[in-house]
């Protein structure tokens, strides 16, 4: 009996013993969870290695880019990098949310639809042969102008040839770059157009015309539309800025609008590799995407050698003089750089960046050419963000290859990745620039932060000379130059005061670098204030 009553007891400590380790157990679960309230996010330090590549050809995406068809960027509101939760829950959303958040588009959308006064093509008078120039960005403004030029004129629109002769010498045809068949089908309702000049008409005689820059609906339905008395082809010899910014019809800013930011698609190829770019960037958190314009061509064409050597000072002003087409040969660099007429450095971009408050673990997409003097300039803002990234580093050769000897194509891709990025900053106010602003504008007032050059040029001199560090008040300096200037809604720019002819029209925003307000139009919201008269 009492062997039996001892073996109880036992059998009774030792269920107590393990319940109190089965609780002890579900306690630390629960404090474990408690205390790390977000086990899913990943720290930076395990987003440094690069994706996984699989193998994917672009015949492998079948859909549409959906940064053809978004109208809003996209939410961060759930995403913490480890260096910002160290800073605390509240103070860390906060900073998080200031570094990515796009500002409010204040309820603008695309407006784009044709009016009920808008009319379809014309029995055509004749066919439009037009030769684009410059690079892309450069070529795609062009083309949209053409094809309201051909609307005006009742033209059929012969598929636009590209520029083989500029400085990049690249050898891609319309359908290269772009999606041929969605660009004439799209465009269908307003414009006809046809891949190739009817065969009765290709020896025919052909009035090669300039168009004048930055004209109106006057002179091509008045003085181009009368070359149609002599001629059956008219061949525009340039087509950048042959239409003017401002004062056009409603529906032929409004077609300009549908022909950029919709019909001109690039082509499945492209955007294929350009969604796969953008989701490899995407694997390291929101991202910025840097358009540096430091590159030969650039650098030479401004006359901007500022941080060059003697030696590359030298080899520049010779390209500058040996290119006929640029007209401006003497140029003063010191003059350019104070007016804010250069591109910022390599170096003046990191100290910009980490002044405006992003970490040095920024995953940063460069979108450029090969940048001047390669790593040499390219140490100083490498040393600020170890985390650059490009087409180069984010794909395999063998995936690239196909696209790595056209610059056109190469171009696109780098559009692509910009266009769809959290935060878009260009170092210089290029074609490009213009055109990813616009674009961005479009989409929703992405989260664009435009460089105010002129006054950074005065703050990086004091730099230079030791009066002024990186820090505190650099950065609340920086900051607060650009407070204003993110991509929120505005009307576009006119011309500035006291300029006259051709400068008066120069001097205007371009008219797809800010589409408000042609082709944007604000839903009606509680706040009755909210007006363009107001902007």
């Amino acid at each position: 009996m009492q062997r039996r009553r001892t073996r109880t007891r036992r059998l009774s400590i030792l269920r107590w013993l393990l319940t109190c380790a089965i609780s002890m157990i579900a306690l630390g679960v629960l404090l474990a969870v408690h205390v790390s309230p977000f086990p899913s996010v990943r720290s930076f330090s395990d987003v440094r290695k690069l994706p996984k590549q699989p193998e994917m050809g672009y015949r492998g995406w079948s859909n549409e880019l959906s940064w053809m068809l978004e109208s809003a960027p996209p939410h961060f509101s759930r995403l913490l990098t480890s260096s910002q939760k160290l800073d605390g829950m509240s103070d860390g959303m906060s900073r998080f949310e200031k570094l990515w958040k796009p500002p409010s588009n204040r309820g603008f959308v695309p407006c784009v639809a044709p009016s009920s006064s808008h009319s379809p093509p014309e029995e055509s008078r004749g066919y439009l042969l037009v030769s684009t120039n410059g690079g892309l960005n450069q070529m795609r403004a062009g083309i949209c102008d053409m094809v309201a030029v051909a609307h005006l004129i009742n033209a059929t629109l012969v598929i636009p040839k590209l520029d083989r002769k500029s400085f990049w010498q690249d050898s891609s045809n319309f359908s290269d770059v772009f999606d041929e068949e969605y660009f004439i089908q799209s465009l269908a309702n307003d414009v006809k157009i046809v891949k190739k000049l009817p065969k009765e008409l290709a020896m025919a005689t052909k009035a090669v015309k300039y168009f004048t820059s930055w004209s109106g609906v006057e002179y091509y339905q008045d003085v181009i539309s009368r070359l149609w008395d002599d001629y059956k082809v008219i061949r525009a010899a340039k087509s950048d800025s042959r239409l003017a910014n401002n004062n056009l019809p409603p529906d032929i800013q409004k077609l300009r609008c549908r022909a950029f930011y919709e019909a001109l698609r690039f082509a499945p190829r492209i955007e294929a590799l350009g969604k796969l770019l953008v989701e490899r960037m995407r694997s390291y958190g929101p991202y910025i995407a840097l358009h540096l314009r430091y590159e030969k061509d650039m650098l030479a064409f401004s006359g901007c050698t500022y941080g060059l050597s003697p030696g590359e000072a030298d080899e520049l002003t010779r390209i500058r003089e040996n290119t006929t087409y640029w007209k401006v040969k003497d140029i003063d660099p010191q003059e350019q750089r104070a007016r804010g007429y250069c591109p910022l450095t390599p170096k003046e971009v990191g100290i910009f960046l980490s002044a405006l408050g992003y970490p040095s673990n920024t995953p940063i997409y460069i979108a450029s050419g090969e940048i001047y003097g390669g790593d040499s300039h390219m140490a100083d803002l490498e040393s600020h963000f170890p985390m650059l990234m490009s087409k180069e580093k984010l794909v395999s050769v063998n995936e690239l290859e196909p696209f790595s000897h056209h610059a056109s194509q190469m171009a696109a891709l780098d559009y692509i990745v910009s266009v769809e990025s959290d935060v878009f900053i260009p170092s210089y106010s290029g074609n490009m620039a213009r055109a990813v602003e616009g674009h961005r504008r479009y989409l929703g007032h992405r989260k664009t932060i435009i460089p105010d050059r002129k006054a950074l040029v005065r703050l990086f001199d004091k730099f230079d000379q030791g009066s002024l560090k990186e820090g505190k008040r650099l950065s609340d300096m920086i900051v607060q130059l650009h407070k204003k200037r993110q991509g929120s809604p505005r009307k576009r720019k006119g011309p500035i005061s006291g300029t006259r002819g051709k400068e008066r029209f120069r001097s205007e925003e371009a008219f797809y670098e800010n589409p408000l307000p042609d082709c944007l139009c604000q839903w009606e919201s509680h706040n009755s204030n909210s007006s363009l008269a107001n902007m």
